[in-house]
């Protein structure tokens, strides 16, 4: 699972007909204290997550087990909006 932070969208006009319905999302990975880090990827969203909010992902064959994306050519699923970190 990865943290990462909301840092913008896709748009693409043709795409395979699994992800008509999908949101693309661009996702940073983040360190716990909030920091970027690491490379962006795409990531398919299936909880409404907007631009600045720190996310869980999901990646691999996890990520098509999230809702509805079972038969989709999905290598990363947003899971999850994070309220808070905190580290003991």
């Amino acid at each position: 699972m990865i943290l990462g932070r909301v840092v913008g969208t896709v748009v693409a006009t043709r795409k395979d007909e699994r992800l008509l319905s999908a949101k693309l999302m661009i996702v940073r990975p983040v360190s716990p204290e909030g920091q970027l880090e690491g490379t962006p990827l795409v990531a398919v969203d299936t909880v409404d997550a907007g631009t600045g909010e720190t996310v869980l992902v999901v990646s691999g064959s996890s990520a098509r087990m999230a809702d509805g994306l079972s038969q989709s050519p999905v290598d990363a699923a947003i899971v999850g909006i994070v309220d808070t970190v905190s580290m003991a």
